[in-house]
């Protein structure tokens, strides 16, 4: 039924939708929070453009690489050069960057509430805002954490130090071949805990993470829940854009709120259910917790 009917676009005025958005807050039982890549991008975190030209301009001369995404998938004919790039990207998206403006936001408008994240996000900001860590799934991943690529075990490492030693070392575009790094048990080269394929290790924290997720979904989709996506876009709905519409549809007193720069069609059955926000994620984010700040201080 969600790919039929397509809804129009709301008529409201944007003072209306945020008011909306705050009122639905306040009486929300819950909030389920779904963040995928625009909501990073709203923050600063963009893989393109001047921010990829300060960062990868040689590897844009030497290999042709036109964005950071493409990058993560370039065929390098070394293991030297694979984690030259790869140390390099996780060290600009995972250690070095700050967090961004758009998840402080956002956890001042979701603390008092109970709350849970569902990201697809990898890059570590939703703990670095000051997240509670047990209410957040990351289902595709961390930079900060390798794995074996076979996997011949299921247990992943964190790589701070041997990325900075990666990014440290590093000459014409190669790491030291002795910092190339091996499964401590098979030997076999390790990679990033990245979802790319079926070697992706599900570790113990995974499926903690995913039992306390399952747990706070069969607690409150029956009550009044928010289902509040940001930065979802189409690179995998079947995560939190599809699971978000059919668990909406199937609770009245759901609402879905969705935020982010693009304008999606979703069908008439979600009309009555649904705000959607367009525009830059991080301004809209500010607007709310402005609102809700200014209603607190008017009673």
């Amino acid at each position: 039924m969600f790919l039929k009917k397509k809804m129009k676009k709301s008529t409201k005025d944007y003072s209306e939708q945020i008011n909306d958005i705050v009122k639905k807050l306040e009486k929300a039982d819950a909030v389920l929070i779904g963040i995928g890549a625009g909501l990073s991008a709203s923050a600063g975190l963009t893989y393109y453009g001047e921010r990829f030209d300060n960062y990868f301009s040689d590897f844009k001369e030497k290999y042709g690489i036109e964005d950071m995404y493409s990058g993560g998938f370039y065929p390098f004919a070394t293991k030297e050069e694979y984690w030259a790039w790869w140390s390099r990207h996780i060290f600009i998206n995972r250690y070095e960057a700050p967090v961004g403006q758009p998840y402080i936001d956002l956890l001042d408008i979701v603390k008092h509430k109970d709350y849970f994240i569902l990201s697809t996000n990898v890059d570590h900001q939703v703990q670095k805002a000051g997240f509670d860590k047990k209410r957040l799934f990351y289902t595709q991943g961390d930079y900060g954490l390798m794995q074996c690529s076979v996997p011949c075990h299921y247990t992943n490492y964190d790589n701070k130090d041997l990325i900075y030693q990666m990014v440290e070392s590093e000459k014409e575009m190669k790491i030291p071949s002795n910092l190339i790094p091996t499964c401590p048990r098979c030997g076999a080269p390790m990679t990033n805990n990245l979802r790319i394929d079926n070697r992706f290790v599900e570790d113990e924290g995974w499926h903690k993470a995913q039992k306390r997720y399952s747990e706070f979904l069969e607690e409150n989709s029956k009550k009044a829940i928010i289902y509040l996506e940001l930065g979802v876009g189409m690179n995998t709905p079947g995560i939190i854009k599809y699971p978000f519409m059919q668990m909406t549809y199937a609770n009245p007193k759901a609402t879905f709120i969705t935020l982010n720069q693009e304008t999606f069609k979703y069908p008439d059955e979600l009309s009555k259910q649904l705000i959607q926000l367009d525009g830059d994620i991080g301004k809209n984010l500010q607007a709310i917790r402005q609102r809700i700040e200014s209603k607190s201080i008017s009673n």
